[in-house]
């Protein structure tokens, strides 16, 4: 289960730089740029078992130390950008969280397995009918 979202921002870290893009003068004086980082390992609030989970779905998104990293620099204010940081983090921890259920595999019915052969079958004698008898 995914705590509420004041316990996850008190174990996450904020950067900013400015960012590049949209903006004029804007960009060569303001440091838009957010990047938040956040600690999988560090955060008391997981049980191992999700930890895992969390470290086996977002693997391609950890750098070396184990750490998430998510950016955002698509707006021109720091606020909005931080904002949108945080809303992907969260969305990220759900979707990463949910466990599949396992498949049962299922065996064919008979009664599917048996149309099939009587369609074959049927096909099969329609197409001898259709050659050419030796007389």
């Amino acid at each position: 289960m995914l705590p509420a979202r004041e316990e996850i921002l008190r174990s996450v870290t904020f950067k900013t730089s400015r960012s590049g893009g949209k903006g004029g003068q804007n960009v060569n004086k303001v440091s838009s740029k957010v990047e938040l980082i956040f600690s999988i390992d560090a955060f008391e609030h997981f049980s191992e078992e999700e930890k895992a989970l969390l470290k086996e779905k977002l693997q391609r998104r950890l750098d070396a130390e184990g750490l998430l990293h998510i950016v955002s620099q698509e707006d021109r204010s720091q606020l909005l950008n931080k904002e949108k940081t945080i809303v992907k983090l969260i969305d990220l921890l759900k979707r990463s969280l949910i466990v599949q259920k396992k498949r049962k595999p299922t065996k064919i019915p008979k009664a599917v397995i048996e149309k099939r052969l009587k369609n074959k079958a049927s096909t099969s004698e329609k197409k001898k009918n259709r050659k050419m008898t030796e007389f």
